[in-house]
Order: C-alpha cells, then sequence, then structure tokens
C-alpha cells in the first residue's frame, strides 16, 4: 500500500481536522493529553495520513527560537508524532517523520524534538542525535532551566 502524507498548516486544517488529529493524540498518548499540549501542537506545519478508518497518523513542526553559542537560530521543533494504535508498526511513523523533516530541511537552521523512550526508537534509527548540552528558556522572568526535559531525548539537525 502506497501511503499518501498530506501537509497542510494549522489555519487550513477543518474543525472537523483539527477534532480528529486532537481525538488521536489523546488516544495515542493513553489520555496524557493536555491543553497546553494541544497548544504546543498548533501554529505550524501538519504531516497527515489517512486510511479507510479515518486519521491513522499524524506530526506538526512548529517554529521556535534557539540560542546556540551567540547566535538565534530558526527551530522546526517537531510536535505530537502519533499513530493508531491499530496501524502501528506498519511505515506511518516513518511517514510522517519523512515528510516532516524536508520541511526542517527547507525551512529551519536545526529540527529539535523531545521523545519518549518509545519514541525515540523511530527518531534515532533516522539519524536525529541526542542532545549533550542543557535546555533552558526565556520566559517573561528571564531565562529559566527546565529540568524536567533533563534526560529525555531531543533530537537535532543541521546544527552549524
Amino acid at each position: 500500500m502506497t501511503t499518501r502524507v498530506r501537509i497542510d498548516h494549522t489555519a487550513r486544517l477543518t474543525p472537523m481536522e483539527l477534532l480528529a488529529v486532537r481525538g488521536l493524540l489523546h488516544e495515542a498518548f493513553d489520555g496524557d493529553f493536555s491543553d497546553d499540549d494541544w497548544d504546543h501542537t498548533l501554529g505550524g506545519m501538519h504531516a497527515l495520513v489517512h486510511d479507510e478508518h479515518g486519521l491513522a497518523a499524524h506530526g506538526a513542526v512548529v517554529m521556535r527560537r534557539a540560542r546556540y553559542g551567540r547566535r538565534w537560530l530558526r527551530v522546526g521543533y517537531v510536535e505530537k508524532v502519533a499513530v493508531r494504535r491499530d496501524v502501528r508498526r506498519r511505515g506511518f511513523g516513518g511517514d510522517v517523520m519523512g515528510a516532516l523533516e524536508e520541511i526542517v530541511r527547507r525551512g529551519y537552521d536545526v529540527g529539535a524534538l523531545s521523545a519518549s523512550d518509545d519514541g525515540a526508537l523511530l527518531y534515532t534509527a533516522r539519524g536525529w542525535q541526542a542532545w549533550p548540552g542543557r535546555i533552558r528558556a526565556v520566559g517573561p522572568d528571564g531565562i529559566v532551566h527546565l529540568p524536567e526535559e533533563v534526560g529525555i531525548t531531543a533530537g537535532q539537525r543541521g546544527v552549524p
């Protein structure tokens, strides 16, 4: 079976499509999917795979900014890659990642993601590497450390 991945921006997805994506993500993450998680999924490019039963797989790339040394980089941050339970291990995750990686290569300085232990296997097999450095963010109160991200695989592609 040849898989067709549809690429579209959040703004072009219909309310029904967004509802289907949120439902898939809620199911794929065993209900551990908050409103904040949903907000992080929106505002970028989505890769969607459908089969005869509906939405089978999803992933998104959203823009973030990161400082590397003295330079600010445009980061294509991979968010919420998920495959419906009944079609896992059929290559849909790889199809989604292939589309997202093309978006990162063509539109960003670097790609990044945060992965579960299970998800890390998919990403490292595709050439993503663990980030060895500290992870911090700039917020309203300045630079904050993100200890909850320590130990989570973060991938990178194209760091200068």
